[in-house]
């Protein structure tokens, strides 16, 4: 579980052409005629689980970074509910996150390796590359805050090498879809098991995995399997029931009973196969959701914008903690008991409300180059 606490991923209507846009238009275009039971709706479900993704992603680093570090003197343990609340969605967040990110790369890994080198492979590198820079130069504002950080030159290429930092999502992209391109006419099942084994392996502490390369080790398997069973995936979405979502939600919940009564965390095989049972209650669950307009619209939009709040929220989080750390910890007992139960929740919504105000602002000034690859109009993300 260890490995696990260090962890930090459309608007057409094909879901595979769901893409991270930093412009504010869309094209509309009818489904491909190879997928033809592929709609809107379908788009509106997997949008709308990345928003819910991105969403867990900046709760729990509010969670750990900021809410646990403060010194709450209340007399109740809800600090510590809210920390293993977040826990619980640590086989859910980004294995889920990878899933829909490989249905959405399906197409893509078929384009010719020059298309995908540049658009896909380069364009997340020097994503990372950029932002690894921007995080290390800010973070060094907010010693205080729990986070990977270089703190030299050295530690600092090896970050943007072997050991990625808390942007390792999109790192991860980037090796992931060259991996997907290089075993593309492979047989899945010739892909697939490989890759579990090594999220097996990696989640039972047989590798050394400092920093977050756990994560990348962990989730490739689920990036494969979105990117490989794309067409069950949609169609388990596609028909999505309410039993079916209680009896999805009824095993993860089981499954993560089970692994915490046997400590079977670093089990081989335990963690990956819970956080399989979690991406289809995830997947089921996002397919409800979506029907429901007034809650699934405004996930979908969210979803369509994950990677400025991937790329903005931990600076923003590491300014605002060091602005709020000491007041906080030092109102009184009644003072902290008035906000410690929402406080997770309101300092999120703070967090990723800045975020994509951050990002209009950027992209007024013209730093689009900040979302970008230079030379390209708009970043492709199979987010």
């Amino acid at each position: 579980m260890t490995q696990q606490l260090t962890e930090s991923r459309p608007a057409e209507p094909q879901p595979d052409a769901t893409r991270v846009r930093f412009r504010h238009r869309q094209r509309t275009g009818p489904a491909p005629a190879s997928a033809p039971a592929v709609g809107a709706h379908r788009a509106q479900w997997a949008d709308a689980a990345k928003g819910v993704c991105i969403i867990l992603v900046v709760l729990w680093h509010v969670v750990v970074k900021d809410y646990l570090q403060i010194d709450w003197h209340i007399g109740v343990p809800v600090p510590g509910f809210w920390g293993t609340l977040g826990e619980q969605f640590l086989p859910l967040r980004m294995p889920l996150f990878f899933t829909i990110s490989g249905v959405f790369a399906a197409n893509a890994a078929q384009r010719p390796w020059r298309v995908v080198a540049r658009s896909r492979i380069a364009g997340f590198l020097y994503l990372y590359a950029v932002w690894l820079l921007i995080h290390t130069v800010v973070l060094t504002a907010a010693p205080e805050l729990p986070t990977d950080r270089a703190t030299s030159a050295l530690g600092l290429l090896e970050q943007l090498t072997i050991t990625p930092s808390n942007l390792w999502y999109l790192y991860a992209l980037a090796l992931y879809f060259t991996i997907a391109k290089v075993t593309r006419r492979v047989p899945r099942a010739l892909v697939l098991v490989p890759a579990a084994a090594l999220s097996a392996v990696a989640a039972a502490g047989l590798l050394d995995t400092p920093g977050n390369r756990a994560g990348l080790y962990q989730n490739l398997v689920f990036f494969l399997a979105g990117l490989h069973l794309r067409a069950q995936i949609q169609r388990w979405a596609g028909t999505a029931t309410r039993r079916r979502l209680l009896l999805t939600s009824g095993a993860y919940v089981l499954a993560l009973a089970a692994m915490a009564a046997a400590g079977a965390q670093q089990w081989f095989g335990v963690w990956t196969a819970v956080s399989g049972v979690a991406v289809i209650f995830g997947i089921t669950a996002a397919a409800r959701l979506a029907r429901w307009s007034a809650l699934g619209r405004p996930l979908a939009r969210l979803g369509r914008i994950t990677l400025p709040i991937y790329v903005v929220h931990m600076p923003v989080l590491a300014l605002l903690h060091r602005l709020l750390l000491v007041p906080v910890s030092g109102l009184g007992g009644s003072a902290q008991g008035l906000i410690v139960l929402g406080y997770p929740i309101l300092l999120s919504g703070l967090v990723i409300g800045l975020s994509l105000a951050i990002h209009r602002g950027l992209l007024a000034v013209r730093a689009g180059w900040l979302f970008a690859l230079p030379g390209q109009r708009r970043v492709e993300v199979a987010r």
